[in-house]
């Protein structure tokens, strides 16, 4: 099921170091915006390693949370991490629910839909499994303009190599990323009172080596790019993004500022979406 979507996934503790840390920050001031509810059911589309869906049982310990996502390793570490019976994670593909239409009294999706192909059938299907008034919200990476850990290391790699630009050019021209696009698509797909607005977390880095740790890895784009790279590239590669990154002091923590577009809107009725 690799189809349906473009993140290269591999390893449940590989995607906690590269992204999960930073999902589960993102969590709160997402669900501050997208709001929970006593006693739902909820849709978490695109689970990852389970941070969203626990933040939801945090926040409303009456509901029940069903996580899916297209990689078995992260539904794998998910159930391992997360034994509450409130807790349902399953592999599934974002475009094709199994679920009856109206499912869920809430809908959510977080860094998710800019790595789908077919983004637009993936909220078709979050809209129809949505019930009528049901909230359905999404939240992905301002990845050309506020993600500045990331756009650190491609920008770099792209000085060196023309096959880096071309990644950084794909990287930063994903689906629903630019201001206005979720919004847009949430209209598109039927859904009424539909707002966007902006999140913003901050990255923490212990050091270099915490920071660069996820580019040798095997989950996300960069470290794709990285695991392609002869030994002297990579070698040549490091010491570039160590310079970026120590930036005229010391090696030690660094705090980098990483923005998230997030869109939500009402379920109508569902002959209503389809008419």
């Amino acid at each position: 099921m690799t189809g349906s979507t473009t993140f290269v996934a591999a390893d449940g503790d590989g995607y906690e170091l590269n992204m999960g840390r930073w999902s589960r920050r993102l969590a709160d001031p997402f669900l501050e915006y997208a709001g929970t509810g006593d006693s739902e059911r909820v849709l978490d589309a695109g689970c990852g390693t389970g941070h969203l869906a626990v933040a939801v049982l945090e926040r409303s310990p009456s509901s029940r949370v069903h996580g899916i996502d297209i990689a078995p390793v992260y539904i794998e570490h998910a159930r391992s991490r997360n034994p509450d019976p409130r807790l349902e994670f399953r592999v599934a593909d974002a475009c094709a629910l199994e679920e009856p239409d109206g499912t869920y009294d809430r809908v959510l999706s977080m860094l998710v839909l800019h790595f789908v192909p077919r983004p637009h059938a993936a909220i078709a299907e979050m809209r129809r499994v949505a019930r009528k008034g049901a909230v359905v919200a999404a939240t992905v990476w301002d990845a050309r303009g506020g993600f500045v850990a990331n756009r650190m290391f491609f920008d770099t790699a792209a000085a060196l190599d023309s096959r880096a630009g071309e990644r950084r050019a794909r990287n930063y021209t994903r689906p629903l990323t630019r201001p206005g696009e979720l919004s847009a698509a949430w209209r598109k797909a039927g859904f009424l009172d539909v707002s966007e607005t902006m999140l913003h977390i901050r990255m923490e880095f212990a050091s270099f080596a915490d920071y660069w740790a996820p580019y040798l890895g095997k989950d996300g784009p960069g470290a794709e790019y990285v695991a392609g790279l002869r030994d002297d590239e990579r070698d040549r590669l490091e010491q570039a993004v160590r310079a970026a990154y120590l930036d005229g002091e010391a090696d030690g923590p660094r705090s980098y500022a990483a923005l998230a577009w997030a869109v939500k809107g009402v379920a109508p009725e569902l002959h209503h979406f389809r008419g």
